[in-house]
C-alpha cells in the first residue's frame, strides 16, 4: 500500500478534512472527519482488511449529546 496514493484519493474523491494516512507497505492508519464515513470504508475495504474502526458523531459530540 501506498500512503501518497490512498491520500490522493481521499483528497480527490471525498469530501472532508484534517486527513492523515501514515504507514507502510502492509499497513496505514487513516485519520480523516467526513459527514460520509460509509464511503470511506467501502473504499477502504477494497484495499484489504480493516482493523480497530472508530466512526464519532462530532456534531453531536459538539452538542453535548452522549450515546
Amino acid at each position: 500500500m501506498d500512503e501518497d496514493v490512498i491520500h490522493d484519493y481521499f483528497i480527490s474523491h471525498f469530501k472532508g478534512d484534517c486527513l492523515l494516512a501514515v504507514g507502510d507497505e502492509t499497513l496505514v492508519k487513516i485519520h480523516y472527519h467526513t459527514n460520509e464515513p460509509w464511503k470511506v470504508l467501502e473504499y477502504c475495504a477494497s484495499l484489504g482488511e480493516i482493523f480497530d474502526i472508530v466512526i464519532e458523531d462530532m456534531d453531536r459530540q459538539a452538542r453535548g449529546l452522549k450515546g
